[in-house]
């Protein structure tokens, strides 16, 4: 006890109070900047600091000082300095300096530093294993979140910019980055940018959308490796060869990875001059871009379940429209012919007979249906649709939509050069069939037959468009490729 009290015991009350003031408050810097203003008391020193350690402790991190700076150079025994650390852990230093009166500092003083070293030492350990807890968690959080978006979202596949950007975005929230990017690879073996999310101005957005990393780049080699790359001071790594790099200090690019395959690449950029990534930070990015990856080939997963049970149900749709509608319009027709040829008066066989022809004509549309409903879903207008397309444009002029058949595989058969000149050659059928029909009494139906099953005379097989005006009386090829 005399140790502690150095000569006056006066001293000690005022430490415990230190001591219970400093253990009583949860902000950080406060309770440092208390630890220093009270080493300065205790001790009678003109100046204190809390000097910390990085996270990591291999760099310098905050300095807390209370009172006048110290001189250059300290005579013996004005400065102590003692370690703060906690089991082993080095944290940082406290120190005082510019002791009041001609004496140096004592063993009294040395222990009153020591005592508020180890509170100053609870206090930042206690301080980085809660700020550990939440990050861990927030990183977990958004982890979560993006594998959630990505399963949920309606039009997501892994291909898309629409997913990639959730990964981009979410990761640079994270990292408490200024850029995050998604880059997948290139032919040309390098890598390009595929997504972003900056808050950069929009010329660095701008610079940054499409640009590529030259396959020659060491860090396209690691990534493609499945390495991670860190660094803290990009813009003047000699691992990137990149433009981009001038904009940025401290990054991560982080490989997208899945059952042993590189899908891509995750870059969490700071600022130049901003704090680097500590060895947490980068075991969090490295383990959510991994799980980036997980939810990426989920979603394309989920998106392959889900066109497969489209198709699925498409081919039910036709196998019903072909097993029960067709059989029973066809029955329908057998019907109205047997009443048509039992029918006493002319006008009422005329009538049957244009129903009966009026049931053909759908029954080839639903066939025609049926083909286009077991062909999928397309991603832009295919043959058929422009082709039904057509016809709705002639409608106005010919009075009545043409009925519209197609036979075997039309758009397999056609690249698209044919189907552009198909297209020409019916509009200008159906325009020039116009002046025979509004001639008629009343409206006529016009067939258009698409038939990817026709033969040539020599033999060879051919896409052919024939153009009935009216239906059934005056039959016109307009068009015809071999195949």
């Amino acid at each position: 006890m005399r140790a502690l009290a150095g000569g006056p015991i006066s001293r000690l009350p005022q430490l415990l109070e230190a001591m219970v003031t400093v253990g009583s408050d949860h902000d950080l810097r406060r309770a440092l900047d208390r630890i220093a203003e009270n080493a300065a008391a205790l001790t009678g020193a003109r100046h204190a600091a809390v000097s910390l350690l990085d996270e990591d402790g291999d760099g310098p991190g905050e300095l807390i000082t209370h009172g006048s700076s110290p001189a250059a150079e300290q005579p013996a025994g004005t400065f102590l300095e003692v370690p703060i650390q906690v089991q082993g852990e080095l944290f940082g230093t406290l120190c005082v300096a510019g002791k009041d009166g001609c004496g140096g500092f004592g063993d009294g003083d040395l222990h009153l530093v020591r005592v508020l070293a180890t509170q100053a030492g609870i206090a930042v350990s206690n301080a980085r294993t809660h700020a550990a807890a939440r990050q861990r968690r927030r990183w977990i959080d958004g982890t979560a979140s993006v594998t959630t978006a990505l399963l949920t979202e309606p039009d997501t596949r892994s291909t898309t910019p629409n997913a990639l950007t959730v990964v981009a975005e979410q990761g640079r929230d994270l990292a408490e980055a200024a850029t995050g990017a998604v880059l997948m690879p290139h032919s040309d073996g390098g890598m390009e940018i595929v997504a972003v999310s900056t808050v950069l101005p929009e010329a660095v957005r701008a610079e940054s959308e499409r640009a590529r990393i030259p396959p020659q780049s060491p860090a396209v080699h690691q990534i493609r490796a499945g390495l991670a790359v860190f660094s803290d001071n990009f813009g003047g790594d000699p691992r990137s060869i990149s433009p981009l790099s001038r904009h940025y200090g401290p990054m991560m690019l982080l490989p997208l990875r899945s059952s042993g395959r590189v899908l891509g690449a995750l870059a969490l950029c700071r600022r130049p001059g901003e704090r680097r990534f500590s060895h947490t930070e980068r075991t969090l990015g490295t383990q959510f871009a991994a799980q980036a990856a997980v939810a990426l080939v989920l979603a394309d997963r989920h998106r392959d379940r889900e066109q497969l049970a489209v198709f699925e149900d498409r081919d039910r749709i036709a196998r019903d429209l072909h097993d029960l509608v067709i059989q029973r319009l066809f029955a329908t027709g057998m019907l109205l012919e047997t009443a048509r040829r039992k029918a006493q008066l002319p006008e009422v066989a005329e009538g049957v007979g244009r129903a009966v022809d009026e049931l053909d004509a759908t029954i080839q549309e639903i066939r025609s249906a049926i083909i286009a409903l077991q062909q999928g879903p397309a991603a832009v207008p295919g043959l058929r649709t422009r082709v039904l397309r057509e016809a709705d444009a002639a409608t106005p002029v010919l009075g009545t939509r043409p009925s519209v058949q197609f036979l075997g595989p039309v758009e397999a058969r056609l690249d698209d050069e044919g189907g552009r000149e198909l297209l020409a050659a019916l509009a200008k059928a159906l325009v020039g069939a116009a002046p025979s029909v509004s001639a008629a009494a009343h409206p006529v139906r016009t067939e258009v037959v698409v038939d990817a099953l026709a033969t040539l005379p020599d033999g060879r097989p051919a896409v052919r468009l024939t153009v009935s005006v009216p239906a059934g009386t005056e039959t016109l090829t307009v068009w015809e490729r071999p195949l």
